[in-house]
């Protein structure tokens, strides 16, 4: 059976995977082709293409397109939830009761044109839609390799009208527990302190996370946005997850909080310095959602996690890595699989992976996320010979060697190898690496060559055999979505990897997933007895991952990285002077 999953529905961070029998053959972000930043309001047409076009697919034999974002009947407590919460907005709470799936209705309008462009007969094709919680749950249960009951977690801004779920998988069936509705969303929140601390909401909760630890957590109080109710909890929505006349507006844009947290706490942040009071406003976010998440998991998994111990976490708040290292520590959560693409660029997975669950398809452990396009060398000498600005290239005869000489004598290199990631990560095949032992080389890599704020942490790379002593853990880590704290041997080792409050989120590399990759760890470790990378995304600030040789050299040559891994060739860049 083939499977064609599409996301796109909530206008943000379109994606394409492709199941065959069960076998997920391709995946990639549109935003990877069109090199727009999150795709907005756009269709996965480019990666979708791409999807058939590397399994050899026509469209025509596509089985099943599968949707995440369905319909939900009146008869749900969702919508009723929705219209009481808005009271203060009576349009939108009129609309949930009256007209209350006309946003889904429009994006399968969207999903069926698109599908039409791409070439697939919808009288041979079948449209499946998938609500998107369950999309969210399934790119993590299914994907876990947890046969035994599993429990379910999923953290996200919003679906259709659930924001956050728990549940339980058990023989292959997703069943739910509790979900909560917007406009209580934890992520939610989170998101508006994002907006309010100078950064994109969907982009910059990872920089409010980098700069927690810079901050006292106990300096303020935050906890009056999101208030314990019974069993669950409640938004303050007069502060954030604001919508209509309650929206702070500048120049005619809203945001996500309102004039009143503005009173409350200060203007909003602007510029890049991590400064007071934000840095600690930061901390006591980040806090306040780990808090509310280990309650609501406790009252609603506890029982559950004693007696299996094992979590599938999702949605765009399963990103939150110092949260999942909360999770692991507990003695009860024996090992927790985080979705690698858990926001919603994951959900085209998730769908597609519900729907080959419930027809009976045998899904694996998804052991990596290589599941993007891969270029020749030819075609990367091709796009090498097209560039106007003077360029030096040779080809290596021992690529790891090579590149780890070049690393160890303290440059940045840029290392571009094999299939393109899958979700936010580089992991080892759109990177940028440094030797984490050379002083300053993480100032550097941020200030000259991805342009962002001095604070930003970087991740190691750790080969799998020295891991446990670098994190006195034997967690299972591939994906960089969990931190752990860095042992007192290591962290004068690697000091450019270890982040302010002691921790790492690391990547622990097996050499069957990404050989050559593990080889130059190898090399390092023989070079410097440290078998460990600093590792971060091949791109600029505001740019998405590099797929192709051609974006590779764009990022290459419009910043000050001087050496280039393009598969067997090293490019670099010829001196005038």
């Amino acid at each position: 059976m083939i499977i064609l999953g599409l996301s796109g529905a909530l206008n943000h961070d379109p994606s394409a995977a492709l199941l065959v029998d069960g076998e997920i053959v391709a995946a990639a972000e549109e935003e990877r082709f069109t090199r727009d930043k999150h795709a907005r309001n756009c269709m996965p047409l480019e990666s979708a293409r791409f999807c058939l076009n590397h399994a050899g697919i026509s469209p025509r034999d596509v089985d099943v397109v599968a949707f995440p974002y369905a319909p939900i009947s009146l008869r749900s407590a969702a919508r009723w939830h929705y219209a009481r919460r808005y009271w203060y907005a009576p349009d939108r709470s009129l609309d949930a009761l009256l007209n209350g799936n006309r946003r889904y209705r429009r994006n399968r309008k969207r999903v069926l044109d698109a599908g039409r462009t791409l070439g697939i007969d919808w009288n041979r094709t079948e449209f499946v839609p998938v609500e998107h919680h369950l999309s969210h749950a399934s790119s993590a249960y299914h994907l876990s390799g947890f046969s035994e009951k599993t429990a379910i977690m999923g953290v996200d801004g919003k679906g259709e009208y659930a924001t956050t779920f728990f549940g339980y998988g058990e023989n292959g069936r997703i069943h739910r527990i509790k979900e909560f509705y917007d406009p209580d969303s934890l992520s939610g929140v989170y998101g508006a302190i994002t907006e309010y601390l100078g950064f994109e909401m969907l982009d910059g909760e990872y920089k409010v996370m980098g700069m927690a630890p810079y901050g006292d957590a106990d300096r303020y109080d935050l906890s009056r946005l999101i208030r314990p109710v019974g069993k669950g909890f409640e938004v303050d929505t007069r502060y954030v997850n604001t919508v209509g006349w309650r929206r702070h507006k500048e120049n005619g844009v809203g945001f996500y909080f309102s004039d009143k947290l503005l009173q409350w706490l200060g203007p909003r942040r602007r510029g890049d310095v991590a400064d007071e009071p934000y840095i600690h406003y930061a901390a006591a976010m980040q806090k306040l959602f780990e808090n509310r998440c280990l309650a609501l998991m406790e009252t609603y998994l506890g029982d559950l996690l004693r007696e299996t111990g094992r979590l599938a976490f999702a949605g765009g708040g399963a990103l939150n890595v110092k949260l999942n290292q909360r999770i692991v520590e507990l003695d009860h959560v024996e090992e927790l699989f985080v979705q690698p693409a858990s926001g919603d660029s994951g959900t085209s997975l998730g769908a597609a992976t519900y729907v080959a669950a419930a027809r009976g398809q045998r899904l694996d452990r998804m052991k990596h996320v290589y599941l993007g396009p891969s270029y020749s060398n030819d075609a990367c000498l091709d796009a090498i010979k097209a560039r106007v600005e003077r360029l030096a290239c040779r080809r290596l005869d021992d690529v790891p060697g090579q590149t780890a000489e070049l690393l160890q004598a303290g440059h940045p290199v840029a290392w571009f190898q094999g299939r393109m990631e899958f979700g936010p990560r580089a992991l080892g095949a759109r990177s940028i690496l440094g030797c984490p032992s050379a002083p300053g080389i993480a100032d550097r890599i941020n200030e000259q060559i991805k342009f962002r704020e001095r604070w930003r942490p970087f991740c190691p790379s750790v080969l799998d055999r020295v891991a446990a002593e670098l994190i006195e853990s034997d967690h299972p880590a591939p994906f960089m979505t969990i931190t752990f704290g860095v042992s007192e041997a290591w962290k004068a080792r690697i000091p450019e990897v270890v982040h302010e409050d002691g921790t790492a989120r690391v990547q622990v590399v097996g050499p069957d997933q990404n050989p050559r990759y593990y080889a130059l760890l190898e090399r390092m470790e023989q070079l410097t007895g440290n078998g460990v990378l600093l590792n971060t995304s091949l791109n600029r600030r505001g740019e998405p991952i590099v797929c192709s040789p051609r974006d590779a050299l764009d990022m290459f040559v419009g910043s000050d990285l001087q050496y280039l891994v393009l598969e067997d060739y090293l490019v670099t860049k010829i001196d005038d002077e």
